[in-house]
């Protein structure tokens, strides 16, 4: 049974400001919480969404971590330290770490952690990075949830900015053998329900789900999907099993708007079959019905209309394709 919702009870979102920080903050507020927003620069955030709480602090320090958890039932932990640095791995855990303790010293009964799925070989740094973070926060004394999701498919997620990008701009594309890998790719709105769904579930002790997509899908075929959806024909792919994931990345710094240094982890870590193990979690919160990958990049596309087309070259290249956010 899921534990009852509380007036007022107030929750910390970590990573606010990002993608999906900003997407779930309402899905809470709607169920009764109380957020309380952190971020490494408080004023710029108040003056951006003035109508939130925020607080000031950073996860790896002790004492604003203790400042901005006093008084918290719970915590959503959305941050990553990808692209700061070579040794973000270690940074990333002793952060998750440091958090964690401070949680439990701050009363805290809930965890839950947006993390990444299980690769089937060894994985990239960036995988690793992700699973062990969801060790060190499942070793603390507070009950943590732990979630894993492979590509994460809404306006605003660098994943499905890579892949709508290169559509919407390559009518020609040379095919890497790694995109045969495959995944099953979540809608923003799934991710949504899945961490608010993770606050209340009972727990025993600290555990992890997998919270996949309903499809299984490889790279290329997401791709052409993705063409469909636009209303594009989809690229010619010239299939050259020399090209490596880490040159290949080079070419998504030039076509694509992602950030560079984290956009290369992302595609380096595309190697191997990211496929979960169960879909267990969408049966104990008691949602089997999940946006197809589809479905969830039509309302992707819609979300590009408040922002226009896109300028520059690409824009105009993405124009003379045939796509715009207005058609979509």
């Amino acid at each position: 049974m899921p534990v009852p919702t509380v007036p007022d009870r107030l929750l910390l979102l970590t990573g606010a400001t990002g993608f999906v920080g900003g997407a779930v903050r309402a899905a809470l507020v709607a169920k009764g919480w109380r957020v309380r927003s952190l971020t490494r620069d408080a004023a710029r955030a108040r003056r951006q969404t003035p109508e939130c709480e925020w607080v000031e602090g950073n996860v790896a320090d002790p004492v604003s971590c203790a400042r901005a958890l006093a008084g918290c039932q719970a915590a959503l932990y959305l941050v990553h330290a990808i692209g700061e640095g070579a040794d973000y791995h270690q940074q990333e855990v002793m952060a998750a770490s440091n958090f964690s303790a401070s949680a439990a010293a701050a009363g805290v009964e809930r965890i839950v952690y947006l993390g990444g799925v299980a690769p089937s070989g060894p994985g990239s740094a960036h995988l690793r990075s992700r699973l062990d973070v969801g060790v060190a926060l499942r070793a603390g004394a507070v009950k943590t949830v732990e979630l894993r999701a492979s590509m994460i498919v809404g306006h605003g997620s660098l994943s499905w900015l890579i892949v709508r990008d290169l559509v919407a701009r390559l009518p020609f594309m040379v095919l890497p053998k790694w995109l045969k890998s495959r995944t099953q790719p979540v809608a923003i709105d799934d991710v949504v329900l899945a961490l608010v769904r993770a606050l209340e579930l009972s727990l025993q002790e600290s555990v992890w789900f997998d919270i996949p997509g309903p499809a299984i899908l490889s790279g290329k075929e997401i791709l052409i999907e993705t063409a469909r959806v636009m209303g594009l024909r989809h690229p010619r792919m010239l299939e050259v099993p020399l090209l490596t994931p880490r040159l290949s990345s080079f070419w998504v710094r030039f076509v694509t708007r992602a950030k560079w240094s984290v956009a290369r982890e992302v595609v380096v870590g595309l190697t191997e079959d990211l496929l979960a193990e169960d879909d267990r979690f969408w049966h104990l919160v008691d949602h089997s019905q999940r946006l197809s990958f589809g479905e969830a990049a039509t309302l992707a596309l819609q979300g590009e209309r408040v922002e226009g087309s896109v300028a520059g070259m690409w824009g105009a290249i993405e124009r003379l394709r045939g796509h715009s956010p207005s058609s979509t």
